[in-house]
């Protein structure tokens, strides 16, 4: 069993589409290992998104991140980081095929729903960063 993690965003949380974001990974047979709501501050918005902090977009990425709550989840299954990143979609709510959460619900690339690890090493990362007190990883 694969693990990898997965946060509903600001937008997910404000348009109420978390259950319905949900229900979709636990339909595909991916199982809720853990889940929490919380808010992300800047400090922790940083370290999740260092590679970007250099970047032009990242002051209005912060802002956004940090808006509201989101919900983290811990997801596992087989091959749980593949199946997690085919369903959300593309980046990009207008490139993103139809079928997927992002293709069928998300507003816009910034405005995007969701975030999933996009590799069994960052699972790794992001759920020790999110879920320091989590055991058994990967």
């Amino acid at each position: 069993m694969e693990k990898t993690l997965v946060l509903l965003k600001p937008d997910a949380v404000v348009r109420k589409l978390c259950g319905e974001i949900l229900r979709r990974f636990e339909n595909k047979g991916l199982n809720i290992a853990d889940i929490r709501m919380l808010n992300i501050t800047p400090e922790l918005a940083r370290i999740h998104y260092s590679e970007h902090v250099n970047k032009p977009f990242y002051p209005d990425l912060e802002k956004y991140i940090t808006s509201s709550p989101v919900v983290a989840v811990i997801l596992e299954g087989e091959s749980a980081v593949a199946v997690v990143r085919k369903m959300i979609g593309s980046t990009n709510a207008a490139d993103a095929e139809s079928g997927t959460i992002r293709g069928d619900l998300a507003l816009s690339n910034r405005q995007n729903l969701v975030h999933a690890s996009d590799s069994s090493q960052s699972a790794k990362r992001e759920i020790e960063l999110f879920f320091p007190n989590q055991k058994n990883l990967n």
